[in-house]
């Protein structure tokens, strides 16, 4: 496949008329060709023009023509081959096997999705049918189904060049609502993006859908994204990164005449709980699991579990003895670019001149630019308790080990975090008690709880929830990993006393379409 540098506004393709980006290759610092210029207010207006134009007739296709859609779209991008795996090694530093796993999970989600219309329980359809001899007052014919918010701005993730960029679980749930979308391609794997793009473009000439249904935009600093955002053809945001930029993208989706909601997954350090029965049962086995966890991908995995929370003494003395002795040969790895390998550096160093932190271990360091050599720190509650700052996500393969006097001081440090992603309880028979009197502070912080299992892996399936309260999430209400995501990206409406032949299809009262409805008050079978 060719790189051509341009970007996709519709079925074109157009060079920026801004500011070129480069990837770098990050473990050899060295740019990667070609340039990617940026696009320009007027690119992006061009863009969300034809999103909107493409709105209407998108949403009106059947259900089952938005699922071939995105089937065509796995298609074309398995069809792509190893061309596009050895371009995201080049701009990421991810290995082979990773990207192949992560390719799959991405043509994965978006099958996911077909099946997900094609069984048509996300439409919700509810119908009371009129009484008109009811007492005092008749009642109306009343059915309600869900319809699609409108265009959708998607911001590719540094860290999952596939799974969540520019054809990953944003655009996969959007596209299956019924929305078109834009999306703007991260910096760091422009090249990716561009061959990904070119997939879903072929996808939609294939399945002949409306030109405007998908967009793909470069662009350098927040030009591209704020211009998107603030754009009133825009209904709705997707978006995986750090907190500043998620934060910037909901200040101004904000501000806008007519705000619209921004999904952003931003931050989380996903606590794990060592309780005591597991912790003097198995403490070997949980430090090799947890150090592999925290390792996995040079830590970059927004469920990476960056704090552990356990009770002092001799059980977690040999737990961290352990997990020293797993950590000191882990090799350094390439992070995923210069900018994400400088913070990690900067907050592990934040950690080390910490008066009342200690260093447990490191990994071996690296030999070359932007590598991630792992560390193990340890603290105690009180400390942590009275500074904030150890409370922060250091990105990468780096976490903190609380000590805790008694069981007295871990409703509180639950009480001190901010909103997470996931929590984690490792446990046995005789820390039952214990772990369920903390659960109702676990589902107040944290969109997963896992037990005697790592946060690191996300099943994409019907009952998981990739989310939590902020600054997890900017939305804890929603799932972005899932079928469930779907939700975000559509809204409710009723029609009140419309004759049937004016009904939408899903509505119509010989249930053409052959739904599961809420039917007065019961579920049909």
């Amino acid at each position: 496949m060719t790189l051509t540098g341009k970007m996709l506004i519709g079925g074109a393709a157009v060079p920026g008329t801004r500011d070129a980006l480069h990837a770098i290759d990050p473990a050899t610092g060295q740019p990667l060709q070609p340039a990617y210029p940026g696009a320009s207010r007027q690119q992006v207006e061009q863009a969300c023009a034809l999103a909107w134009a493409a709105f209407d007739p998108y949403r009106n296709t059947a259900p089952a023509a938005r699922a071939a859609f995105l089937d065509a779209i796995a298609d074309a991008i398995e069809a792509l081959g190893e061309a596009l795996i050895e371009r995201a090694m080049a701009e990421t530093g991810l290995p082979q096997a990773r990207l192949q796993g992560e390719r799959g999970r991405t043509c994965q989600q978006l099958r996911t999705f077909a099946r997900t219309l094609r069984a048509g329980e996300w439409l919700d359809v509810r119908i009371d049918r009129a009484q008109p001899q009811r007492q005092p007052l008749p009642r109306p014919d009343l059915r309600q189904r869900q319809v699609p918010l409108g265009p959708v701005a998607v911001f590719g993730a540094s860290n999952f060049p596939l799974a969540f960029s520019v054809a990953g679980g944003d655009t996969a749930s959007a596209l299956a609502a019924g929305c078109p979308v834009v999306v703007k391609a991260h910096g760091a794997h422009p090249g990716t993006s561009e061959l990904v793009g070119q997939a879903v473009a072929r996808a939609v000439e294939r399945c002949g859908m409306p030109e405007g249904v998908f967009s793909l935009l470069f662009g350098a600093g927040r030009e591209v994204g704020l211009g998107l955002v603030t754009d009133p053809r825009i209904k709705a945001v997707g978006f995986t990164g750090s907190r500043s930029g998620g934060l910037a993208l909901c200040q101004a989706a904000q501000v806008r005449p007519e705000p619209i909601p921004v999904y952003a997954e931003m931050s989380s350090i996903n606590p794990v709980l060592l309780f005591p029965a597991a912790l003097q049962a198995r403490g070997a086995a949980l430090a090799q699991g947890f150090i592999a966890s925290l390792t996995l991908g040079a830590g970059q995995f927004c469920t990476n579990p960056g704090l552990l929370i356990a009770p002092r003494g001799a059980a977690l003395d040999a737990f961290l003895a352990h997990a020293a002795e797993q950590l000191r040969p882990c090799k350094a790895q390439v992070m995923l670019t210069p900018g994400i390998h400088q913070a990690y550096a900067a907050g592990v160093a934040a950690l080390a001149r910490h008066p009342q932190v200690r260093q447990i271990a490191s990994g071996e360091p690296g030999e070359g630019p932007n590598r991630c050599q792992a560390q193990l720190f340890v603290t105690d509650a009180e400390a942590f308790l009275a500074d904030l700052q150890l409370h922060g996500e250091v990105f990468g393969a780096a976490a903190l080990v609380v000590q805790c006097e008694g069981a007295e001081q871990v409703p509180r440090i639950l009480d001190a975090l901010e909103g997470q992603l996931t929590a984690t309880l490792h446990l046995d028979d005789a820390d039952l008690d214990a772990a369920h009197a903390l659960l109702p502070a676990l589902e107040r912080k944290a969109g997963r709880v896992l037990v005697n299992g790592w946060p690191t892996g996300v099943e994409v399936c019907d009952a998981m929830v990739h989310g939590g309260p902020f600054p997890a999430t900017s939305d804890a209400r929603s799932t972005s990993v899932g079928t469930a995501a779907i939700q975000r990206f559509l809204r409710p409406v009723c029609y009140q006393g419309f004759p049937d032949a004016l009904l939408p299809v899903a509505l119509r009262e010989a249930n053409p379409l052959g739904l599961r409805r809420l039917l007065d008050g019961e579920r049909e079978a």
